[in-house]
């Protein structure tokens, strides 16, 4: 029988352009064995790819081959070469030293005997056992369909592991913006995988990283929010520019139409949304025809998948309006004036200093929602004092001071960590590391690391900037100081820290100047 009328109606027999190849390593000492297998396989296709053959005649040089080619699909491997068990060890350094368990292996040899079957597939991680007298042109065809169909699945699969790892990696953090990113990132490899593998993916909305925290753009605007592949490197940029012309038409097809647009070997899903104009999520490179079943799943998917973004942009809102309220009320307890950005920058530089050192990521969000009300206290005090010019009477330093345990008794009560460690960070921001400070008079590592952090970028910022008492001074007189005061006022590994990376905060102090 033909082999062309053989496999002519096989589902997985499509002609596409440049849907890549698969990859076929040819291990064998003899070169005719490598002239007769291409010539044999020379107009194989599955799924729309050509074979890529890859030749190495000895066992160092398969080694090599597996160590420079991560993504071979299929070896064909001599036993017998340099040595008679030449062929297994490089099977057993497949698996066993370079963890590859993806690669379908297919012993060949002219020697059965060497290598008795029975023993060879009980003991070693290989896939199939060839005698090279029985491989016909036609038995060597289905040998390497099956091989392949079995490494796609695998494949397949190790995409849908992969996927999954990240979306379970995600929600761990779904509460800034790069976990967003990586959810939908994993969210788009799933439905890829579903369908079969895809080159390209991504997931095209509205609502862009322009800068943190999430916001929504200009209504008529699509951006890549999240993309694999390609498109990995598009995040943030303007569809127009992301696409071409014809690709970019689709998309705009797929809004206007609210509806799933299918073109050769891509599709643009639109994603339905009640709280924006909605998404698109667009695939390149599919692998195979989609089926009746595969657009019920993608328009199931598309729909589901929305809704997991709005909730998590709607999280974001609600975060990023808390933020901004304890921002604004920060302020407004300091006597700051609206131009002021001394709250922002106390923010941004402790979590530089609380990163540097070691705090977790989950830490340093508290710490940026709890630091601007380290002066909550000043609301019990008057704001002639706080701003006055002149010297300062003890009666006046005296009142000043009461601020911190004023501070301390309005937020001490609360059972959310973020004001439980605002109270701490009132009461604490003014005690030294030598135990010279107020108002218990608390020394080194008994005063909580966040309270030291305050301290720290709260002088920092004053030393630099305006104040009603001072005139703003330079970086250079202001890291002397707290070098000098290094041991004594401040805890000195931060201190180091902040001299060491003085650019990083130069660049927070440039980034919100006070307008």
């Amino acid at each position: 029988m033909n082999d062309d009328l053989l496999f002519a109606d096989d589902d997985d027999e499509i002609e596409s352009d440049n849907l890549g190849t698969w990859k076929i390593l040819i291990v064998d000492d003899e070169p005719e064995v490598h002239a007769v297998t291409k010539l044999a396989l020379s107009d194989f296709t599955l799924n729309g790819k050509y074979l890529e053959f890859l030749s190495a005649y000895n066992g160092d040089e398969a080694r090599a081959m597996f160590r420079q080619h991560g993504d071979i699909a299929v070896v064909l491997l001599d036993v017998v070469m340099e040595t008679d068990d030449a062929g297994l060890k490089v099977a057993k350094y497949v698996r066993d030293d370079l963890d590859n368990h993806f690669t379908r292996i297919i012993l060949r040899t002219g020697q059965p005997g060497q290598a008795p079957e029975k023993d060879v597939i009980v003991n070693y991680d290989i896939n199939d056992y060839k005698s090279k007298t029985e491989l016909t042109a036609q038995k060597l065809f289905t040998v390497i369909i099956a091989a392949l169909r079995s490494y796609r699945d695998i494949i397949v699969i190790e995409e849908n592991r992969a996927g999954l790892e990240k979306i379970i990696d995600a929600s761990a953090d779904l509460f800034s913006t790069h976990s967003l990113e990586k959810l939908m990132r994993g969210l788009i490899q799933q439905l890829a995988s579903i369908l079969g593998c895809s080159r390209d993916s991504a997931y095209i909305t509205t609502a862009v990283l322009a800068p943190q925290p999430v916001s929504q753009s200009q209504p008529d605007d699509l951006y890549v929010f999240a993309g694999n592949g390609e498109y990995a490197t598009k995040e943030g940029i303007s569809l127009k520019n992301a696409l071409s012309k014809q690709e970019y038409e689709l998309c705009l097809r797929a809004l206007k139409e609210k509806s799933i647009v299918y073109a050769e070997d891509h599709l643009v899903a639109y994603c339905g949304s009640k709280s924006n104009k909605g998404s698109l999520l667009y695939l390149s490179g599919l692998a195979r025809r989609i089926g009746e079943t595969d657009k019920r799943l993608v328009k199931q998917f598309s729909n589901n998948v929305q809704i997991a973004f709005d909730n998590v942009m709607i999280t974001n809102e609600i975060e990023d309006t808390q933020r901004e309220i304890i921002e604004r009320l920060g302020k407004a307890m300091e006597n700051d004036d609206s131009g002021s950005q001394h709250i922002r920058r106390m923010v941004e530089m402790a979590a530089l200093l609380a990163k540097g050192v070691g705090m977790s990521d989950a830490q340093v969000r508290t710490l940026k929602l709890a630091i601007p009300l380290h002066d909550i206290g000043n609301t019990h005090i008057s704001s002639h004092i706080l701003n006055k010019t002149d010297a300062l009477s003890e009666e006046e330093i005296f009142e000043i001071r009461q601020h911190a345990e004023f501070g301390y008794q309005i937020l001490r009560d609360s059972d959310k960590p973020t004001i439980q460690l605002a109270a701490k960070l009132a009461r604490q921001h003014h005690e030294r590391w030598d135990g010279k400070g107020y108002p218990d008079g608390l020394s080194g590592k008994e005063i909580a690391l966040e309270s030291r952090i305050a301290a720290v970028v709260d002088v920092f910022d004053v030393l630099l900037n305006r104040r009603p008492h001072k005139a703003p001074w330079s970086l250079e007189k202001s890291l002397t100081l707290l070098s000098n005061e290094r041991g004594k006022h401040f805890d000195p590994v931060l201190i180091d820290y902040l001299i060491k990376h003085k650019e990083k905060f130069s660049q927070v102090q440039k980034e919100f100047q006070d307008k």
